[in-house]
C-alpha cells in the first residue's frame, strides 16, 4: 500500500510540472549527456569552436561562446534535476501530517530561491565575471535594501514563527479579521485562505488574533422554537424518546438537548448541539435542523411562526 501511495506521489509530482516543463527537462538533461559523451570534440582547445575557423571574428566570437553555453545549460541542468529529485523525495518520505505539510511547503519555497541565486552566480562564474566582488556587492547591496524593506523581512520572520510554533498549518480552517476561510498555503511572505471559491492573501506580519478552529472538534448548533400552547413536558419526553434515533453523517458524538435557551416573543426557543469537525459544521447544521423540524411534525409539536392580527371597527349608526 505504501510503495503504491509513493507511487501515486510522484505520479501527482511530474503532472504538476506540466508537460512544457517537463518537455523542455528532459531535452536539457539529454544535452547535458550528449555534451559529456562528446566532451574532446567541445571543450578542448583543438576544438572547433575554439580554432577560429572563419575569417569573421563575429563568427569566430560566436562559436567561441557555444562552449560557455553548453556548460552554463549543464549546470542549470543539472542543479534543477538534483532540486526536482530532492524537493520529489522531501515531499513522499515527510508528508505524513498538516504540520509536515506546511514545513515542507515553506522549506520548498525558500529552496526555490536559493537555488534561483546559485544558479545566477554559477552561469556568470562560467562566463569569466568575478562572482567573488559581485557577492560581496550584493551584500552591501542586500544591507541597504534590507533597511528599506523592514515589512518584508517582518513577514518573513513572522511566516517562520508562524510554522515552527505551530499556529497554523495548511489544511487548518482559522479565522483571521473577520475572515473564516481553509489555509491553503504559507509562503515566504503570505498566507493564503480559500473560502466559497474566494481567495484571501494575508501579509503574515499582518495575521494577528488567530482562531484555529480544527484543532478540536466544532460545536453545530440549532435553535427551534415551539409555541407557548404547548406542553414543555411533552415536548421534552419525546425528544428524550426519539432524538438518540436521528443519525447525521459527520457528527462525532450523538446529538444533545441542552433545554431551553430563551423564552422569545412568540414561542420557547429550545438549544440542541452536536459535535462535529469545523469543515462540515454547516452543512451539520443544516441537516440538524431539518431533522429536528421533522421529528416536531411526526409527533405534533407546533412550531409558531409570525401571524397578523387585525381589528375591524364596527361603524356606528348615525
Amino acid at each position: 500500500m505504501k510503495g503504491e501511495e509513493m507511487r501515486n506521489e510522484v505520479k501527482n509530482k511530474v503532472k504538476s510540472l506540466g508537460a512544457v516543463k517537463l518537455i523542455i527537462l528532459i531535452v536539457m538533461a539529454a544535452a547535458t549527456i550528449c555534451a559529456y559523451v562528446f566532451h574532446d570534440y567541445i571543450f578542448t582547445q583543438d576544438s572547433i569552436f575554439n580554432q577560429g575557423i572563419s575569417d569573421s571574428s563575429f563568427l569566430n566570437g560566436l562559436l567561441a561562446a557555444v562552449p560557455k553555453i553548453i556548460k552554463g545549460v549543464q549546470v542549470v541542468t543539472i542543479i534543477l534535476v538534483i532540486t526536482t529529485v530532492l524537493i520529489g523525495i522531501i515531499n513522499i518520505v515527510f508528508r505524513r501530517s498538516q504540520r509536515e505539510i506546511t514545513v515542507i511547503r515553506l522549506i520548498t519555497n525558500m529552496l526555490k530561491c536559493i537555488v534561483a541565486v546559485v544558479l545566477v552566480i554559477a552561469v556568470l562564474a562560467i562566463w569569466g565575471i568575478d562572482t567573488t566582488a559581485l557577492i560581496t556587492g550584493a551584500g552591501v547591496v542586500t544591507l541597504v535594501v534590507g533597511l528599506g524593506m523592514q515589512s518584508l523581512i517582518a513577514d518573513v520572520v513572522a511566516g517562520l514563527f508562524i510554522v515552527f510554533e505551530n499556529e497554523f498549518n495548511v489544511g487548518d480552517i482559522i479565522t483571521v479579521d473577520g475572515f473564516r476561510g481553509t489555509v491553503v498555503s504559507i509562503g515566504i511572505r503570505t498566507t493564503r485562505l480559500e473560502a466559497v471559491g474566494n481567495v484571501k492573501i494575508i501579509n503574515n506580519s499582518d495575521i494577528r488574533g488567530v482562531l484555529n478552529q480544527t484543532l478540536q472538534p466544532s460545536t453545530a448548533k440549532a435553535l427551534i422554537d415551539i409555541e407557548y400552547g404547548e406542553s414543555l413536558e411533552r415536548v421534552e419526553e419525546v425528544i428524550n424518546s426519539k432524538l438518540s434515533e436521528i443519525r447525521i453523517e459527520g457528527l462525532t458524538e450523538e446529538m444533545k438537548y441542552d433545554g431551553v435557551a430563551a423564552l422569545g416573543a412568540s414561542g420557547v426557543t429550545l438549544q440542541f448541539t452536536a459535535k462535529c469537525p469545523e469543515d462540515v459544521i454547516f452543512s451539520v447544521q443544516r441537516e440538524m435542523n431539518k431533522r429536528l423540524k421533522m421529528m416536531f411534525d411526526e409527533n405534533g409539536i407546533g412550531i409558531p411562526y409570525n401571524q397578523l392580527v387585525v381589528h375591524m371597527a364596527k361603524e356606528e349608526n348615525a
